[in-house]
């Protein structure tokens, strides 16, 4: 497949992967992760961990891959303490009954809170996750939690719901206890005089950004190299040449480097640099409100979301790590010395933002979206399901958490994963090659989530 700009409405949606580290952006306010009007306890809580990831400083860029890694979790426990409650699909791990007349609002409370405050409290500390961070997004979860349970009445359903959220929460916590995310997540010793194509790490980040992720164990794959596409193209292949120039034609900042994109494309160039965890979830609870699922459809539609997206941040970086190839910033920048003499190098060629700190193949933002929209296809069996979105790494006045946000709109789950995936050409982070096959990447893990895990009970 070859996602070519004439074939692109100029419609649009958002989500994205981590900036260039240490920097991010301001916090958002609530308004950028609110659950939509009509909401469930479900969705509630969803909404609730993206502003408790804003507030730790990893969302709505730069550590996508704790933010997955959380949200994943703490979906599966809220999951599992709805079907200990009503055994409507097959739990993740807690496979225990709750007691008879267990509120599940209470449940979904608990799970979610139990969760949350122990792996924010052990987020690592980097240079834009500070203690002030993780204080604030703890706070907000214990209040979001003492104002959940507020809304209900002191009756034994209560107590029960809350003690069967508590103990699927612990096993999902004792599950992954020892699943691998542990430091150094920034790695110094940047490769150097690498051969053309190989990685070299990109200007203004002396580091590698979380390649030891690899490691983490996977909630729905086989292994972290499960569905790993081919290699990317020789530096002297032909339709390596059309990406090099596709990109430094489109890519540039504006400023220093001219560009010949659009004012719309540059549009859904920063529109879809938000996190996608928090960026799919939204758009997940759009679709879930505009379908009308219930508590427990909602419970299994977003285990099976952030548990994709969690291993497509896995999967990711097993492959960057593996392929090791490099960023179109620094091949443009070494043009004239890659040994192909139709690619014109360009020492001053700036991309639109600063390129991420790891490896071009394969785009991970793409596997991301790829995940997203094929696991929305097949919960739903339709992947033509419309729905509108912000963004929340548009310029100042028209994000989520402004009066008047930019809205963009989207016919398919399909067409919002093809647009992600161009979004990184256009603002200069990835060759085509990389976006094409990290979205065929990504769907094959959404499939795998989908028709493997969380199966309804028969």
């Amino acid at each position: 497949m070859r996602i070519r700009p004439a074939l692109l409405p100029v419609i649009g949606l958002a989500a994205a992967v981590f900036t260039q580290l240490p920097g991010g952006m301001a916090p958002q306010s609530r308004a950028a992760s609110a659950a939509p009007a009509g909401a469930d306890a479900v969705t509630t809580w969803n909404a609730n961990a993206g502003v408790a990831a804003t507030k730790a400083c990893i969302a709505p860029l730069d550590d996508p891959f704790h933010e997955s890694r959380i949200y994943a979790m703490m979906h599966i426990a809220i999951h599992d303490a709805l079907n200990a409650i009503d055994r409507r699909f097959r739990p993740y791990t807690f496979d225990k009954r709750a007691e008879p007349g267990a509120s599940p609002d209470a449940a979904v409370a608990a799970a979610a809170r139990d969760v949350l405050v122990p792996l924010l409290a052990q987020l690592p500390r980097l240079p834009f996750i500070t203690q002030s961070c993780v204080d604030a997004s703890v706070a907000s979860v214990e209040a979001a939690y003492t104002a959940a349970l507020a809304a209900l009445p002191d009756t034994p359903a209560k107590a029960q719901g809350i003690a069967v959220g508590k103990d699927a929460a612990a096993a999902i916590l004792a599950l992954r206890a020892t699943d691998g995310p542990a430091g150094p997540f920034l790695n110094s010793s940047c490769p150097k005089d690498t051969p053309p194509g190989k990685y070299q790490c990109t200007p203004g980040a002396p580091f590698i950004a979380f390649e030891i992720w690899e490691k983490v164990t996977p909630f729905v794959l086989q292994d972290s190299a499960q569905f790993r596409p081919g290699p990317p193209y020789a530096v002297t292949d032909k339709a390596y040449t059309a990406d090099y120039n596709e990109v430094k034609s489109l890519g540039g900042d504006g400023a220093t480097t001219p560009s010949a994109r659009t004012a719309d494309q540059s549009q859904i160039a920063l529109f879809w640099r938000e996190s996608s965890p928090l960026k799919w979830s939204r758009i997940a609870r759009a679709a879930s409100a505009n379908t009308g699922l219930n508590l427990w459809q909602n419970a299994r539609l977003f285990g099976l979301l952030n548990m994709a997206l969690a291993d497509g941040y896995i999967a990711m970086s097993a492959t960057k790590n593996h392929y090791s190839y490099w960023r179109p910033v620094t091949a443009i920048q070494g043009g004239e010395t890659d040994g192909n003499p139709d690619t014109t190098g360009d020492r001053a060629w700036t991309p639109l933002r600063p390129t991420p700190a790891n490896q071009d193949y394969a785009s991970g933002h793409s596997i991301e979206g790829g995940a997203g929209a094929e696991v929305l296809k097949q919960f739903f069996g339709n992947d033509r399901i419309s729905f509108q979105d912000c963004g929340a790494t548009l310029p100042a006045g028209s994000t989520c958490s402004d009066p008047s946000p930019v809205l963009r709109s989207y016919a398919s789950f399909s067409q919002a994963a093809t647009e992600n995936a161009y979004s990184r050409i256009l603002i200069g982070f990835h060759f085509r090659k990389s976006v094409e096959e990290g979205t065929e990447y990504g769907r094959k893990i959404g499939e795998r989530a989908v028709t493997s895990y969380l199966q309804p009970v028969l």
